[in-house]
């Protein structure tokens, strides 16, 4: 399994979360998008309807009697009632449930830094798993060292 590591430097998780969703839905992938607080699944729900005006990320709540449907969901905790085998989790908290899912977005910026390093840690001793780390240059994403 992979997980990418996506700290966050100067760009607004809620720019970098819809970006991040519309390259998951091309590749033909179902999305869990996990935040542990309500505000911040509001803030990305309003991005991901927002982020493109000529079109939009189709997606739901959890909480929506069609969750099992919707391509893109939002969650407080890494459950995929949509079955998507691709998880991110945009509000920075490492969870070992993510270890389920075939692909795992980790999003964290600076006050996120030391929880990220120990998840990366922990990861780097599990067999299977591929940690990889990204960081933005000139607002692209490149894998770092």
């Amino acid at each position: 399994m992979q997980v990418d590591f996506y700290q966050l430097a100067g760009t607004p998780v809620e720019t970098v979360v819809p970006q991040l969703a519309a390259k998951v839905l091309e590749s033909g992938e179902r999305l869990l998008i996990v935040a542990g607080e309500e505000r911040l699944r509001t803030l990305l729900d309003e991005a991901l309807w927002t982020h493109d005006p000529t079109s939009f990320l189709p997606h739901g709540s959890d909480a929506d009697e069609r969750a099992a449907h919707q391509p893109i969901l939002l969650s407080d905790k890494p459950e995929a009632a949509n079955e998507a085998r691709f998880v991110m989790l945009a509000d920075g908290a490492w969870r070992d449930e993510a270890l389920g899912f075939e692909r795992v977005f980790y999003l964290f910026d600076a006050d996120r830094l030391d929880d990220a390093r120990t998840a990366w840690r922990s990861l780097a001793e599990k067999d299977g798993v591929e940690p990889r780390y990204w960081k933005q240059e000139a607002g692209r994403w490149r894998q770092g060292p």
